[in-house]
């Protein structure tokens, strides 16, 4: 056996030096390649011939054109600086190739980029048609990286929809998809998608991403990585998949330019990929390299709309961006507001830095941003130290373009200056007045339910914080609460909380759970309590407060409503004890309709182990609250 395989070494090789001096070094090696082949199909099959075999190799690899030498017209195309010095190559007596008609379309694209006006002009060019049906008539002769170039070029052209060399083009990328490199189908992925999209190029869109998918192991930089991501991620949710999952192989190469757009691409997807996320935390927080203004706010977003909470990351942005607030422009301010609202994370130097920057550019502050502004405050239930400068701008922005905004942001306006308890009389009567607010009773979409929540919260605050207001006010038919749709089931703290009340009150009709009233706000649990400190069933007893009112008699004189009020973990801030504003309008609601109000925060009920220590809890809450109120 090994020494029939030396015999056909000997006659392979004096083949190959026999055929090697017809063609150059090149051809040579080639040749050489086409032996071990051959060779190795002939170990296989001892019934081949090798001369045959190796003269069918020889034919095949003559059929390629190779890359010829630099030519004087190359340097020509590259230092082109004007159309008509490309079209005049046609003219000039150059001989062209195919490969020169493409590079010179790629480069009229890169002129014409500057100038989209003479695209028209050139259209009509005969010397421009001629280069195209250069390249058409020899396509399948042009290099791979100039070819996708080309595409790439003939897209930002924006050839006529009748043209037939567009198509040709496409059509010779599909056949070559699998030959291509993948720094190829990535330079397609990032240029071309959208041109593919636009022009209805579906098959050829859809098999790019088949290819990209199956080959997304030969990624090795971040920087094609984050490309295809950005360009291409949304097209294909599988695709998108495997790159994060490559993301978390290449994500401690990511500079901070790559962690923003991985960010942002996550964030336009609403892709909240929890282990991509954290090692993107972990890097941020551990690496010293600076990121920018325009970093700091895209991470902001990206974090705020994905809802991702991660405290050291949220700490650096803050420190990061405090230094850069005096440059920022009123939008970006009030994009950075809304993303920590979001985030519900309440950095006070930062927010006050905000509302200095308000004040300082009065003049220039558009409507809208501080619309934006306001609405981060009120989630968060701040209010700057430059109390009166602040709102008296407002006031003044809002007082002659508030009736021009849309009605459902009206309301929203509205709502949040009551949660900061900063609305004025003209303002309540203007949303509240009946012309106004008929168009949002019938509403029962998600969004109109939640602008008539806003509603009968803005309602509320006329009744119980503005004594000297005299209406118009919500008619008593539109104040009962609608129901949620579908009913949220009860969390672990509600169950618990009601089942010790049950047990502390010892009869069911000396408390109410769940209690819609009509202010917008639902009582965890509603209890009487006399003058020597007994619980009082409540039947019988008047409830103007409920949604609807329940009639009965007057309260005995001593007795105290008391309301029960649960606060879960997603109510507060982020790291913080203090209530958002939506909370605390709640709250401050409540005691002015004349409750004593039992706080119930998760954290302190957590604490209670046994049924005897929840039971003690609420009863010295109790205790705590009567004598806060006897106090005053």
């Amino acid at each position: 056996m090994a020494a029939r395989l030396v015999k056909r070494c000997t006659c392979l090789l004096r083949e190959a030096a026999r055929l090697a001096p017809a063609g150059p070094p090149a051809g040579r090696l080639r040749l050489a390649r086409a032996a071990r082949r051959t060779l190795t199909s002939s170990a296989a099959s001892p019934s081949s011939q090798v001369p045959g075999a190796l003269s069918q190799h020889a034919e095949k690899e003559q059929a390629f054109t190779p890359r010829p030498e630099r030519q004087e017209v190359d340097e020509l195309i590259e230092k082109a600086t004007r159309p008509e010095e490309l079209l005049g190559l046609l003219t000039g007596g150059h001989h062209l190739h195919q490969n020169h008609a493409a590079l010179a379309l790629i480069q009229l694209s890169r002129l014409l980029s500057e100038k989209p006006e003479d695209k028209a002009s050139l259209m009509e060019d005969a010397r421009f048609q001629q280069l195209l049906h250069l390249v058409n008539s020899q396509i399948a002769a042009v290099w791979h990286g100039t070819l996708v170039k080309l595409l790439r070029s003939l897209y930002a052209l924006e050839l006529p929809a009748a043209s037939k060399e567009l198509p040709s083009v496409e059509q010779e990328v599909r056949w070559r998809l699998r030959r291509l490199r993948y720094k190829h189908l990535a330079f397609l992925a990032e240029t071309s998608a959208a041109h593919m999209q636009e022009r209805g190029s579906q098959e050829l869109l859809a098999e790019l991403l088949v290819h990209l998918e199956r080959r997304w192991a030969e990624i090795e930089d971040s920087r094609t990585l984050v490309a295809i991501m950005t360009k291409t991620g949304h097209l294909s949710e599988s695709l998108m998949t495997r790159l994060e999952d490559k993301c978390l192989e290449l994500v401690e190469q990511f500079g901070p330019d790559e962690l923003r757009k991985v960010l942002v691409a996550l964030a336009a997807q609403n892709r909240r990929s929890v282990p991509l996320l954290r090692a993107i935390s972990y890097h941020l927080v551990q690496k010293p390299f600076p990121l920018s203004k325009g970093a700091l706010l895209d991470v902001a977003y990206a974090y705020g709309k994905l809802g991702f909470h991660q405290t050291q990351v949220f700490q650096r942005l803050a420190a990061d961006l405090l230094p850069h607030t005096p440059s920022l422009a009123s939008g970006e301010v009030a994009r950075c507001a809304k993303s920590f609202a979001f985030l519900k994370w309440l950095n006070l130097p930062l927010f006050e830095a905000f509302a200095q920057h308000v004040v300082s550019r009065a003049q220039s502050i558009t409507v809208p941003h501080l619309c934006n502004m306001l609405l981060a405050f009120a989630r968060l239930n701040f209010r700057p130290e430059q109390e009166e400068p602040f709102f008296s701008l407002v006031h003044e922005k809002l007082g002659g373009q508030l009736a021009d905004l849309d009605p459902a942001q009206q309301v929203d306006v509205l709502w949040a200056l009551c949660v900061l308890q900063q609305a004025r009389e003209a303002e309540l009567r203007a949303v509240l007045r009946p012309e106004f607010h008929a168009q949002f009773l019938e509403d029962r979409s998600p969004k109109g339910h939640s602008t008539f929540l806003k509603l009968l919260h803005i309602n509320a605050t006329a009744q119980l914080e503005h004594p000297e207001y005299t209406g118009p006010l919500l008619p008593a038919s539109a104040v009962v609460p609608r129901p949620s749709a579908p009913d949220r089931k009860a969390t672990p703290l509600q169950k618990e909380l009601q089942g010790a009340l049950r047990g502390l009150l010892g009869s069911a009709d000396r408390g109410l759970f769940m209690v819609n009233t009509q202010y917008g706000w639902v009582l965890d649990a509603e209890v009487l309590l006399d003058a020597d400190g007994q619980f009082l069933p409540l039947k019988g007893f008047a409830a103007p407060h409920r949604a609807p009112p329940s009639e009965g008699q007057p309260l005995p004189a001593g007795t105290k409503r008391l309301a029960f009020l649960r606060w879960e973990f997603p109510n507060f801030n982020s790291r913080s004890k203090d209530l958002l504003g939506r909370f605390a309008l709640a709250r401050r609601h409540v005691l002015a309709a004349g409750f004593l109000v039992v706080d119930v925060p998760y954290y302190e009920w957590l604490e209670l182990k046994s049924e005897w220590q929840k039971g003690a809890y609420l009863k010295d809450k109790i205790r705590k609250a009567v004598a806060k109120e006897l106090a005053k």
